[in-house]
């Protein structure tokens, strides 16, 4: 089985937008990773809503879920509980639902490994105690 690692919006939105400052670090960490990236509805659409100016990105990210380079790892349906519990826990970051989902998802797939550029995942936990394994080195 292909190792998964999730996927945040910040590095989605690097990707597709080359103006990004951190559009060559997202590059580089994806380029030879060779692994499933899993990602989650609200980072599709926190993407999408970020990409809005960029001609063609939105559909991009959307093309990308449609043939499967992005799977979706999670229903939030199944998994509310959990993650309102997550969001209440991490109050003080304060922790959105998007990142909230990312958290569960590790717990979900048994992997800390993450391309993400937010500081906070510095703070979060999987499975409790286990710190994250950052892919791309967060922005302050």
């Amino acid at each position: 089985m292909t190792p998964s690692v999730l996927l945040d919006t910040g590095v989605i939105v690097a990707l597709l937008d080359r103006r990004e400052r951190r559009h060559h670090d997202c590059v580089r960490a994806l380029t030879g990773l060779g692994a499933r990236l899993v990602t989650c509805e609200p980072v599709i659409a926190e993407a999408c809503y970020l990409l809005r100016a960029v001609p063609g990105a939105s559909e991009a990210v959307l093309a990308n879920v449609a043939r499967g380079s992005f799977s979706l790892g999670l229903r939030l349906a199944e998994e509310a509980e959990a993650v309102a519990s997550l969001m209440s826990r991490y109050a003080d970051q304060p922790m959105d639902l998007a990142d909230a989902c990312l958290v569960r998802m590790a717990d979900l797939l048994d992997t800390g490994r993450i391309l993400t550029l937010d500081a906070d995942f510095r703070c979060y936990r999987w499975r409790s105690r286990r710190a994250f394994d950052l892919l791309v080195a967060p922005g302050n």
